[in-house]
């Protein structure tokens, strides 16, 4: 063979096997799904080649859809979820809908990891002509030449064209459904000019039909929600760079605590806002994001992370933040869940926790069901007291109900206690232990402004609090509690500052 004709065979090897894995890897794209827990509930993502983003709500509310939100589209299919009523659900989307970040974060990596997964389909399809080319050799690649020259290659050769188009049935055709009898409308249209819509979602459009006669009133509902939930914490997160705080100085580290957040996204945005202000680049979450542990409470999960992304973040689980799936979300988004263990504290010293033993996550313990609070306790203080024998002391215990570490501090092995599950700010109180060592307990109110275990809503149903820890040398230095009321107006308390043994 000539090396022309060399060349040639390779340009058109080359040619076939980009065209092929490209054509399979858009083909796979455009036709694969994922199924992941969004805005509450189980939910078929799929891209598409339109550019807009459709919502998907299923047969009871109006679908919703975001035009132009980029070069690949998207539809998302609203599956199962727990809720009370339908009024409660579309409060709900709304709320989300306030501080949209988390979910839109969420649905553009699983996008993206498509994406990636067709791609190298479809580079794997793309190489097969070149790995049959090589294998069958110079001998055998002539001897199928010659064969498809005769009749019965040439029957094969129409085989196999025609296999790619039985598989895609073209002339296939489906029913007409309700849903096509649906129109795009946008809120404005469907609102009417005598309602004043916030300027972002003017331009959203909602299929109405047959199936949505209620459509109008249950989106004036959560426009309503969404307008008065959004200029809440906007304005609260604006307010709180003003606030009087105290700032983390020279050689010093501010981590912002919070709990009881039981799924108030809205305050997410707050309380990083207040860390901001004072230079915080950690967070410790005390546990209870949500209410019932159930996994249509991940937006919870993916609102606090998102919020604190590029903190150094530490949780445990709460006592409503039921089984494991909590922590195991957590853990798969990149936090540190204490599980019992002493470890490093970006502060230089060290930090210990464990989840809540009236949840059923008990970190190192968990395969020991039927641990009472106070033999947990125990557990926790024999760590933090091994640790200070080894040389070094525990600056931080973090629990969910800081009466965990009460053990602890009787013994004079740590620095600091701190939880929250009261939902009542306390402290900082003074602990002197069994050898004259002193160390204190804090309890943090709650960062939701939950009234029980409940925290959705347009506003806090009670005072939200944040508090702040200063370390300096890896030893807690002081304290300071920033509460935001329910009528918007903030409270702060003055910095206390602790001195431990």
């Amino acid at each position: 063979m000539s090396s022309a004709r060399r060349v040639l065979v390779g340009l058109a090897l080359v040619g076939l096997s980009v065209t092929l894995g490209l054509a399979v890897a858009v083909s796979l794209f455009l036709t694969s799904s994922r199924t992941v827990v969004l805005v509450g509930h189980d939910t078929v993502v799929r891209p598409t080649l339109g550019g807009d983003a459709v919502v998907q709500t299923g047969p009871l509310l109006p679908d919703l859809r975001f035009r132009d939100v980029g070069p690949v589209g998207v539809e998302l299919a609203l599956g199962k979820t727990e809720v009370g009523s339908i009024e409660e659900l579309v409060e709900r989307y709304a709320l989300i809908a306030g501080d949209p970040t988390a979910p839109i974060d969420k649905v553009g990596s699983v996008v993206v990891d498509m994406a990636v997964s067709a791609a190298l389909r479809g580079v794997a399809v793309g190489l097969l002509p070149v790995a049959v080319f090589l294998l069958l050799g110079r001998h055998r690649r002539g001897e199928l030449f010659r064969g498809l020259r005769t009749r019965q290659g040439a029957f094969g050769g129409v085989l196999l064209l025609a296999l790619p188009v039985l598989v895609w049935q073209p002339w296939e055709s489906r029913e007409r459904t309700q849903e096509d009898q649906g129109e795009w409308q946008t809120l404005a249209e469907l609102a009417g000019p005598d309602v004043v819509l916030p300027e972002e979602v003017r331009a959203l459009e909602v299929r109405t039909g047959p199936v949505t006669t209620q459509s109008r009133r249950l989106v004036l509902s959560a426009i309503d929600t969404y307008d008065r939930s959004k200029e809440f914490y906007s304005t609260a997160a604006e307010g709180a760079a003003d606030l009087d705080l105290r700032a983390a100085e020279e050689g010093e580290t501010v981590a912002v605590l919070v709990s009881d957040r039981h799924d108030n996204i809205g305050m997410d945005r707050v309380a990083r806002a207040i860390g901001d202000r004072v230079g915080a680049t950690v967070v410790l979450n005390a546990g209870d994001d949500t209410s019932t542990g159930a996994p249509w409470e991940a937006f919870s999960l993916d609102s606090v992370t998102a919020a604190f992304e590029d903190w150094e973040r530490f949780a445990v689980a709460g006592n409503h933040d039921h089984g494991t799936f909590v922590s195991t979300y957590f853990a798969d988004q990149g936090w540190t869940m204490l599980d019992g263990e002493v470890v490093a504290a970006p502060w230089g010293g060290t930090l210990l926790g464990v989840d809540d033993p009236r949840s059923s996550g008990l970190g190192n313990w968990r395969d020991e069901s039927g641990l009472s609070f106070a033999e947990m306790g125990d557990r926790l203080a024999d760590a933090a007291c091994a640790a200070a024998e080894d040389g070094e002391r525990v600056s931080t215990v973090l629990v969910h109900d800081a009466n965990l570490g009460n053990e602890a501090l009787d013994r004079g092995c740590v620095d600091l206690v701190v939880g929250g599950h009261t939902h009542v700010q306390d402290g900082p109180e003074i602990v002197v232990g069994d050898d004259g060592a002193i160390g204190y307990t804090w309890t943090n109110g709650t960062t939701g402004g939950a009234a029980y275990a409940i925290a959705l809503g347009s506003k806090p149903r009670r005072d939200a609090d944040v508090s702040l820890i200063t370390y300096a040398d890896g030893r807690p230095t002081g304290l300071q509690w920033v509460r935001l009321r329910t009528d918007g107006a903030w409270v702060v308390g003055d910095w206390s500052p602790i001195v431990p043994s």
